[in-house]
């Protein structure tokens, strides 16, 4: 059988192309929000008083319409306590404490509360429904040792998560107890269990590493730039072009430098935003903005070759000015604090590790394929697009651009699919045509930047 000529293949490699994007396109369009800004989230403050222990909760009025189903219309205040009845039978049935022995606590709600919170260059400002509930053990039961039994909002929208945070009898300090969530494994709501006694420890621990993993799990912009800066890494730059691919061990070895430096960067400023450094939210926000843009022209032309590590470290002392907000809105102090950023930064640096070592592979595999420089353009340019677009939104100029950017955390695992696949496809297709190597065992591989064959 007759193999297809170079032009048949590129045109039925257009098409798949465009099916491709106008499927993303589509696929967009129709999902809901993932934003590239830290997502509000619900909160309860615990503390203990005389033989019961008073739980003050915070939930996004957005988030409870969506878990609920009740109209809240404007988000006021009327259409609170219109619908009251409503929404403490709700909270009540999601509220179910229990000792350790598997007794049921009492639980008696209070009134219904409206105050708008949140960040304007981070959340987001939002109206926020705040209720104190009053805690109450069985005889006999520990009070400062439970399973907190919430599961309100979380059972029914994925991504929305609860911190639960302690206050200190002694000084009111505040102590990171855990956060609940729902598991993107079994689909359930994870239990809380809550010991006030241990002065937050591993719980506390276990539950900031998973908020750092869901930050970048939700951090589009974040991951953008690093996967932006990693992809002309495998290659050679020479007259201010990127030229063949450099060898897979010299490929990882770039691409660990590169991902060690961005966690150094980050992790400075991270510790310092959230011991209280003043972060100038807006301009922090645009400047990550600019450093996606910059990353994607460097993926285009080499603008700083040999230099990505230094950079890498410089924009991620930007970015974890960024994530410090998360850990700013607990107001945590002392050993709690430390515990927190630990927690924190290697729920981080563990996501962006598994997001590496999804890519890496594949990327490595691609960079050897001729069609890499085609694809490296097209990915990047996409991703300065988005840059401008999130750019315009930061600085206050509302875009469509920016809207779609925000839904593009969505598609990582679909995207991580097709890069396998389009990696394997191109590497048989070009191993297929390249003929075997010369008999002094040089392997052989295609550039079209350099229009021909290049020796490694």
């Amino acid at each position: 059988m007759p193999f297809p000529s170079r032009s048949a293949v590129r045109t039925r490699s257009a098409r798949v192309v465009v099916v491709m994007i106008v499927c993303a396109v589509a696929w967009l369009c129709c999902s809901p929000s993932a934003s590239a800004h830290v997502v509000p989230t619900s909160s309860i403050l615990l503390e203990v008083g005389d033989g019961a222990v008073e739980a003050t909760v915070g939930i996004p009025l957005s988030d409870l319409e969506s878990a609920t189903g009740i109209d809240l219309d404007d988000e006021s205040q009327a259409t609170i306590d219109a619908h009251a009845a409503q929404i403490q039978q709700y909270l009540l049935d999601h509220f179910v404490p229990t000792s350790d022995d598997g007794q049921t606590w009492t639980v008696d709600d209070g009134s219904l509360t409206v105050s708008t919170v949140g960040n304007a260059q981070t959340t987001g400002l939002y109206p926020q429904l705040e209720t104190v509930f009053t805690l109450t053990p069985p005889p006999g039961s520990d009070r400062e040792s439970f399973n907190l039994g919430y599961d309100a909002v979380v059972d029914k929208v994925a991504t929305h998560t609860v911190i639960v945070t302690a206050s200190s009898e002694s000084d009111g300090s505040i102590s990171a107890v855990g956060t609940v969530r729902r598991s993107t494994v079994t689909n359930t709501v994870q239990p809380l269990h809550v010991d006030l006694a241990s002065d937050g420890g591993s719980s506390g621990f276990t539950g900031l590493f998973s908020l750092g993993v869901e930050h970048i799990q939700e951090g589009t912009d974040h991951q953008l730039f690093l996967l932006t800066l990693l992809l002309p890494a495998p290659l050679v730059a020479a007259a201010r072009r990127w030229g063949p691919a450099v060898s897979a061990r010299r490929s990882m070895r770039r691409i660990a430098t590169i991902t060690l430096s961005f966690t150094l960067g980050h992790s400075v400023t991270l510790a310092l935003g959230a011991l209280g450094v003043p972060v100038p939210q807006q301009l922090v926000e645009s400047l990550i903005a600019v450093s996606i843009l910059v990353a994607a022209l460097h993926a285009v032309r080499p603008i700083f070759p040999g230099r990505e590590a230094l950079v890498a470290a410089s924009f991620g002392l930007v970015h974890g000015l960024a994530f410090s907000e998360a850990l700013r809105e607990l107001d945590l102090t002392g050993a709690q604090l430390v515990v927190a950023l630990l927690g924190f930064n290697f729920g981080i640096e563990a996501m962006q590790l598994v997001i590496v070592a999804l890519v890496l592979p594949p990327l490595i595999l691609l960079a050897r394929a001729e069609r890499y420089q085609t694809l490296r353009i097209v990915a990047a340019v996409a991703t300065a697009v988005a840059a401008v677009g999130w750019l315009g939104a930061r600085v206050g100029i509302a875009n469509p651009v920016a809207d779609v950017a925000d839904r593009i955390g969505i598609l990582g695992l679909p995207v991580i699919a097709a890069l396998w696949a389009v990696a394997l496809i191109l590497v048989l297709h070009d191993r297929r045509r390249s003929p075997a190597p010369t008999s002094a065992g040089t392997h052989v591989v295609f550039s079209q930047a350099t229009g021909g064959r290049s020796p490694e």
